[in-house]
C-alpha cells in the first residue's frame, strides 16, 4: 500500500460516519492521477497554501485599513485563526481534518483590497456583482495557475462557496462557516480594544457572563458548544448561540460601522472605483494574464478579477502611478 492508501484506510477505519473521506469524495472537474503520499484533500490544502492569492492575504485588510502596528489582524492571520479553530472542532468530532483545513485556508482567497468596503464598491460597479465567497471559488477555478485553476475537489469548492451564506454539503464545510464567525468576532474585539474603539467594560455584561471575559475563554466556550452539539447537525447550544449572536450584533453597531474604524472607507471606495473606470477606458493597460480573461469572458469580468486580487498596498501603488504626478528632477 502507498502512504496515501494507508491514510485513506485510516480515515475509513477511524472517522465518523458523518465525515467525508478522501476515497469517497475524490471528485475533480479534471481527473488526475493520485499522489503516492497525499490524499486528495491534502493536495487541495497544499495547492491553496502555495497559490498567489494566498500569499497576498498578508497585505489585505481585515477590519482596520492598512493599520500601523504589528498586531492588528490581516486577512492572512484571520485565515490561520479560522483554520486552527475549525481543525480543533473537526478532530474532536472525528470528521475529516484535512478537508476542513483546505476549506478554511481557501475561504477568503477572493477577498478584495480594503476589506468589506472594497467588496461593497465592486458589488455596486461590476455588472456581475461581487461577493468575496463566490470570488474565492472563481480564484481557484479560473484565475490561479495562469487561468487553469487549481482543480480542487468539489467538496472543497462547495465549502468555500458556502462559508458566509448557505449550508455546505459537508459537515466540514459547515464547521468552517462557524469557525469563521468565532474567529472574527473575537479577534475583532481584540483589535478594537487595541485601537481604543472599545474597552473591556464596554462588552455586554450578559454576554460576557455566558461566553467569558477573555478572548481565550470565549473561543473555548464557543468551540466547546459546537463540539458538544455533535456531528449530526453542526451548530451550538441555543443559549450559547444567542450570546454569540448578541455579541456579533454589538460589534456591528460599535465597531464595523464605527466612524474611527471606517474613517478611510470612502477614500478606499473612491480609489477602487477610479481604478475600475480607468481600466474600463484603457483595457490595454491590464496585465497580460487579465487580458486573457478579457478575451475569454469580457472587460468587466477581467477588471473585477484584477482589482479584487490586489493587496491594499498594491492598489494604492497603482492608483499613485496612474493618478498622482511624480516629481521632476534634472539628472
Amino acid at each position: 500500500m502507498t502512504v496515501r492508501e494507508q491514510t485513506e484506510k485510516i480515515e475509513l477505519d477511524t472517522l465518523s460516519n458523518f465525515a467525508c473521506t478522501a476515497v469517497q469524495y475524490n471528485n475533480r472537474s479534471k481527473p488526475e492521477e493520485d499522489c503516492s503520499y497525499r490524499t486528495c484533500f491534502q493536495r487541495d490544502r497544499d495547492r491553496i497554501l502555495h497559490c498567489n492569492a494566498f500569499q497576498r492575504l498578508k497585505h489585505k485588510t481585515q477590519v482596520f485599513l492598512s493599520p500601523i502596528g504589528d498586531h492588528y489582524r490581516t486577512r492572512l492571520t484571520h485565515t490561520l485563526e479560522v483554520s486552527q479553530i475549525a481543525r480543533t472542532i473537526s478532530r474532536a468530532l472525528r470528521l475529516n481534518e484535512d478537508l476542513t483545513e483546505a476549506i478554511a485556508l481557501g475561504h477568503d482567497l477572493g477577498h478584495s483590497p480594503f476589506g468589506h468596503s472594497g467588496e461593497a464598491i465592486l458589488n455596486e460597479i461590476c455588472p456581475y456583482g461581487f461577493k468575496h465567497y463566490l470570488q474565492s471559488v472563481r480564484v481557484v477555478e479560473y484565475i490561479e495557475n495562469d487561468g487553469e485553476g487549481l482543480n480542487l475537489t468539489h467538496v472543497v469548492k462547495n465549502g468555500i462557496a458556502c462559508h458566509t451564506n448557505g449550508i455546505a454539503s459537508t459537515r466540514e464545510g459547515n464547521i468552517v462557516r462557524l469557525a469563521d464567525k468565532i474567529a472574527y468576532i473575537n479577534h475583532d474585539i481584540d483589535d478594537a480594544i487595541r485601537a481604543g474603539i472599545l474597552t473591556q467594560s464596554d462588552l455586554p455584561r450578559n454576554v460576557i457572563e455566558v461566553l467569558g471575559d477573555t478572548k481565550s475563554k470565549r473561543i473555548t466556550t464557543l468551540v466547546s458548544s459546537v463540539i458538544e452539539h455533535g456531528a449530526e447537525s453542526i451548530g451550538m447550544h441555543p443559549h450559547i448561540k444567542a450570546a454569540h449572536d448578541e455579541l456579533r450584533s454589538f460589534l456591528f453597531a460599535t465597531v464595523y460601522i464605527n466612524s474611527i474604524a471606517k474613517k478611510e472607507e470612502k477614500k478606499a471606495k473612491d480609489l477602487v472605483e477610479r481604478l475600475y473606470m480607468y481600466f474600463k477606458k484603457h483595457p490595454d493597460k491590464l496585465p497580460n494574464e487579465y487580458k486573457k480573461i478579457m478575451d475569454r469572458y469580457d472587460k468587466d469580468r477581467a477588471i473585477c478579477d484584477y482589482i479584487s486580487g490586489m493587496s491594499d498596498g498594491y492598489a494604492v501603488d497603482i492608483y499613485r502611478e496612474l493618478f498622482i504626478p511624480t516629481s521632476w528632477s534634472r539628472r
